[in-house]
């Protein structure tokens, strides 16, 4: 008879999570996973995808009037139903939920839709107060949204509530610096409320290139959303009419509708046990691991943002696929961290790969930098005087691209094939010599000089 109930346990069935079950299920491993909430995690449910479709729904707004500069009758202004789009992405959301369980069944594993708690190295303790025991148990919790401790602090919300808003705000306060933040201040004015971005520091997105952030501030303030910088949360405070007075740092009190927390994220692993199964965590409570996946317990693995490396899909999914190969597969894998491409989808986007400028003149010191600032052609006919701006970041001695980032129209979807040239170690050479794809925004890539 086996020894224990699973081969693996699988703490949370998020996107890094969801892949490590069905990948060693495949395999033949003998897998459980429990999950508290839905199956999809935060990217699914409450995140990248809900948060996508809405980044879409915004870009209508200034594709509707640009609209009539192309040729179309379109009344100005046009109506705008949030219920409708909040309803719509929902249900998205529940088709994608659906999704990722079948998958999940139609590989044998049993999805255990309760919160399990570590209560030793081969043991787990379900809500309803039974235990299972698993060879390995691996932990792809996640992580939260952080609200800053302040008086009032209940009456705001954060990523997680705001797909359910009943209505549209008519003033929102969204607190953070971070890529959350200023993708949902494009979002709301886009769809017509008053934006403040405030943000406790005077750094914005932090991690990228300078100069594109800078740029996304000056065509945001362009805009009209409002930016209140140093301005650390003293209070909120709720007035019978339900408007929030908020109290900042170094700032006047502002009236708004609605608080928006996006002060970053932290791992999930309050009360999940870890410690005393010999787990070790970090001063943010992220488990340790080492570049297997494998905590300071030898039979617990983590995955995802629960080990807050980097807080991106795409790389716990990626983590839950080398830890499924390399334990059940008989395929050793470690991931690369190196040139991971990363986008915000603000309005407009930005996105980078790489070294930023700054990055590259402190690590390499001899540096070479190409750009090309320029209206895109959209922009043009449209009367908008927005301009998008290209950068390409090079090793001075070797000509090798070591970074590149790019804000306007698109780049999300044209980063993704520069950071397999930077990851591929191309020189600007090799882009120069490649012929231009004519009229596009993403020729300027081996235009720049």
């Amino acid at each position: 008879m086996p020894q224990y109930d699973y081969d693996l346990f699988v703490l949370g069935a998020g996107s890094g999570g969801t892949r490590a079950s069905r990948v060693a299920a495949a395999h033949g491993a003998r897998v459980a996973v429990a999950e508290e909430y839905r199956v999809g995690g935060t990217c699914v449910i409450r995140g990248c995808v809900p948060k996508k479709l809405l980044v879409y729904g915004a870009h209508f707004a200034e594709d509707l009037r640009d609209a009539k500069h192309f040729g179309w009758d379109v009344p100005s202004p046009c109506s705008f139903s949030w219920s409708t789009l909040r309803d719509n992405v929902m249900a998205e959301v529940d088709r994608i939920n659906g999704a990722y369980t079948q998958t999940l069944n139609n590989n044998h594993v049993d999805i255990i839709p309760q919160r399990a708690v570590v209560t030793g190295p081969n043991t787990v303790r379900l809500a309803d107060g039974t235990e299972k025991t698993a060879e390995r148990i691996l932990v792809a919790v996640g992580a939260h949204p952080a609200i800053p401790e302040c008086p009032g602090h209940e009456h705001g919300i954060t990523s997680n509530e705001v797909f359910d808003l009943p209505e549209l705000p008519r003033r929102i306060l969204i607190a953070g610096g971070g890529y959350i933040a200023n993708e949902f201040a494009g979002i709301f004015h886009q769809f017509g409320s008053h934006v403040i971005l405030a943000n406790r520091s005077q750094e914005l997105l932090r991690g990228y290139d300078a100069q594109i952030r800078d740029r996304l501030l000056q065509i945001s303030t362009m805009k009209g959303i409002e930016f209140r910088f140093d301005a650390a949360f003293r209070g909120i405070d709720k007035g019978e009419d339900g408007c929030l007075t908020v109290h900042l740092a170094n700032h006047e009190p502002v009236v708004v509708d609605c608080v928006l927390f996006a002060t970053g994220r932290r791992p999930n692993t309050e009360g999940l046990g870890l410690a005393d199964a010999g787990v070790e965590l970090d001063e943010l409570g992220a488990v340790k691991v080492d570049g297997e996946n494998r905590s300071t317990c030898p039979s617990i693995y983590a995955i995802g943002d629960v080990t807050n490396r980097i807080q991106l899909t795409p790389v716990a999914i990626r983590e839950g696929q080398a830890f499924a190969d390399t334990v059940y597969g008989n395929k050793p894998t470690t991931v690369d961290y190196g040139c991971v491409p990363a986008a915000v989808f603000s309005h407009p986007p930005l996105a980078g790969v790489g070294m930023t400028e700054a990055e590259a003149r402190q690590k390499l010191g001899s540096v070479k930098v190409y750009s090309s600032d320029f209206r895109p052609m959209k922009n043009v006919l449209a009367g908008r005087n927005e301009r998008a701006l290209y950068k390409m970041v090079c090793d001075g001695d070797t000509d090798r691209v070591v970074g590149i980032h790019m804000i306007g129209p698109d780049v999300p979807e044209i980063i993704q094939a520069c950071a397999v040239a930077v990851k591929a170690g191309l020189t600007k050479a090799d882009f120069d010599a490649t012929v231009a794809l004519h009229p596009s925004m993403a020729e300027e890539l081996v235009l720049m000089r």
